[in-house]
């Protein structure tokens, strides 16, 4: 047996997302997201489910940090749920809303978890979709004006904050393949929404710093690697474009101040264009304290002229698949890594989702799920060797806590180190639960 040990003061935590746990979707003032209408709309998500009670999150803040300390965790990231706080997108801030984030905080503290708070986790308040939604620049001042409220709130409470969560799945997946809130499928219209949740962010960035706000700030993009099928330039063109348009569209910005020249020049030329405005590029790129980073999968990519935008087509069949049929790439976690730091420098960086789709039932009250334990083991190697390559990375967050509500597939696609029973809501640690145990209180990973 081999043992691999962190580095001193190395983060272990977990996840989750406001709509995915909370529930109380009509409670103590809390207005419609544009996930409550989505989910509401016939045909949307799988079996009609929805997040109107989801885990109980909401009633059952004690239950749930039992949970985390009994997990060995020393940092928790949730999300803060903007229609609880302002619940009309615009205006008056709702403190019923305040204080139950402020309930949860306070515990989380109180049991040594320090609170990893994401400000946008998707749940964009229907009433300002009414209006154009992201589409429309007056939502940047909306999220920043929400923030705010929230900074001034939990100021010194809250040490680590997130913008924005999945930049990709806000725009791409959700205005372009339109398998997400809104539901929409117009690439202009994704294009942007990208570069106004960017603007947001970055003037969020901003008004942090103006407001002198305790701790550190960053965001969340989510990544994939994809690598080329052959050595042919075509391949490598196709690949270049996909890796491009789902890593660096999202971190350039941010961290170099540009988009992808390579990128912008494909979608111009098939009618496409960015729709920067003075001054955004430099908002965009404010210095951020480190940079979340979500992995799950990736793929081998060939040339297909005409099959996608991209011309280009993922060969998949050789690798093993999750209960979600994504690919099991831990090698391209490595790879990932490993090319942040070659490409934008030593910034830090959190892991703010890796995880899993297993299906497992509770039998003789275990929940036997090796395949997720190997999972997990496998990647928490490849970010080790990261490590060691000189990557500086300072903390890692399993997805999820819990089973819950898993966007447009419902709730048939558990991710959790607890099981969920959604008629009962009874909660059991499954067996990965108590594996991931060993390393958060080990800071060590035997293989």
């Amino acid at each position: 047996m081999t043992t691999v040990i962190f580095p001193d003061g190395f983060k272990w935590g977990t996840a989750t997302a406001a709509y995915q746990i909370e529930g109380a979707h009509d409670e103590d003032g809390r207005m419609p997201s544009i996930w409550d209408t989505f989910a509401k709309t016939e045909g949307n998500v799988l079996n009609g489910d929805t997040g109107d009670v989801a885990c109980d999150s909401y009633h059952r803040i004690n239950e749930d940090i039992r949970l985390l300390k009994k997990l060995g965790v020393n940092v928790y990231r949730f999300s803060i749920a903007w229609p609880r706080i302002v619940p009309n997108g615009t205006g008056e801030v709702n403190p019923q809303g305040l204080a139950y984030y402020e309930e949860l905080i306070d515990k989380l503290n109180a049991s040594g978890i320090e609170p990893f708070v994401t400000l946008y986790h998707w749940d964009l308040p229907q009433s300002l979709q009414d209006e154009g939604g992201w589409e429309n620049r007056a939502t940047i001042d909306a999220f920043v004006a929400y923030s705010e409220a929230v900074f001034h709130k939990f100021n010194g409470k809250v040490k680590k904050w997130i913008t924005l969560n999945e930049p990709w799945c806000i725009s791409i997946l959700s205005n372009y393949i339109g398998a997400h809130a809104p539901g929409k499928q117009d690439l202009q219209a994704a294009l942007d929404v990208a570069h106004h949740i960017l603007v947001a962010h970055g003037k969020t960035v901003q008004r942090f710093r103006e407001l002198g706000i305790e701790g550190e700030i960053g965001y969340a993009p989510n990544t994939e690697w994809r690598t080329p099928y052959s050595t042919s330039a075509e391949d490598i063109k196709a690949t270049e474009l996909r890796n491009g348009s789902f890593n660096e569209w999202f971190l350039s910005p941010v961290l170099k101040g540009e988009y992808p020249e390579l990128l912008t020049t494909w979608y111009e030329n098939k009618g496409y264009k960015v729709k920067v405005e003075p001054g955004d590029m430099a908002i965009i790129s404010q210095p951020i304290d480190f940079l979340g980073i979500n992995y799950y999968t990736g793929s081998l990519i060939r040339y297909a002229e005409g099959n996608d935008i991209y011309n280009s087509e993922e060969i998949s069949s050789s690798f093993a698949k999750t209960d979600f049929d994504w690919n099991i790439y831990a090698d391209g976690f490595y790879h990932v890594l490993t090319w942040i730091t070659a490409t934008y420098g030593q910034i830090p960086i959190y892991i703010t989702e890796n995880g899993a789709c297993y299906e497992a039932e509770p039998q003789d009250g275990k929940v036997n799920d090796d395949a997720r334990i190997r999972f997990l083991r496998d990647h928490i190697m490849a970010l080790h060797r990261a490590i060691e390559s000189g990557v500086p990375v300072k903390g890692y967050m399993v997805w999820s806590l819990m089973d819950n509500f898993e966007w447009a597939f419902g709730y048939s696609k558990p991710f959790g180190l607890v099981h969920i029973d959604f008629q009962t809501l009874e909660r059991t640690p499954k067996e990965s639960y108590y594996w991931y145990r060993q390393l958060t209180t080990g800071n060590q990973l035997d293989v």
